[in-house]
């Protein structure tokens, strides 16, 4: 996955719409944590079903990989769908319970962060756009 350096908002040549910007990118993991709460998914749904929570375009790479690293966390555990009439058998994440804790955690930070970017835009109001 590439990381952004600083500048990487105003670099030429960039398309806008397609970034994944760093704040994208942090975002991935409590948003697997919400759709597999609401209900266990294999990988493939699951980054079909970021789009609906705002994330994406994000490659499907970098999904597996935070679905593994999450599962050597222990916060979610996959057993194999070999009931699959659609190709191979599939791996279907739920949560553990140290997902459970994992997502609660996530669910406050995201509170706390949904705050302060209120109070930067609200910032960005009061004092004015331009230089």
């Amino acid at each position: 996955m590439p990381r952004h350096k600083r500048g990487w908002a105003i670099k030429e040549g960039h398309h806008r719409e397609k970034r994944r910007t760093p704040l994208t990118v942090a975002l991935i993991e409590p948003a697997l944590l919400i759709l597999i709460k609401e209900r266990a998914r294999h990988g493939y749904a699951l980054h079909s079903a970021l789009e609906d929570l705002g994330i994406a375009p994000i490659h499907p790479s970098v999904v597996y990989r935070t679905l593994r690293q999450m599962e050597t966390l222990e916060w979610i555990e996959a057993v194999w769908d070999t009931d699959n009439e659609q190709g191979p058998p599939r791996k279907i994440f739920s949560l553990t319970e140290d997902g459970r804790a994992a997502y609660q955690t996530w669910q406050d930070e995201l509170v706390k962060a949904q705050e302060s970017i209120q109070r930067m835009l609200d910032y960005k109001s009061e004092v004015g756009e331009g230089v």
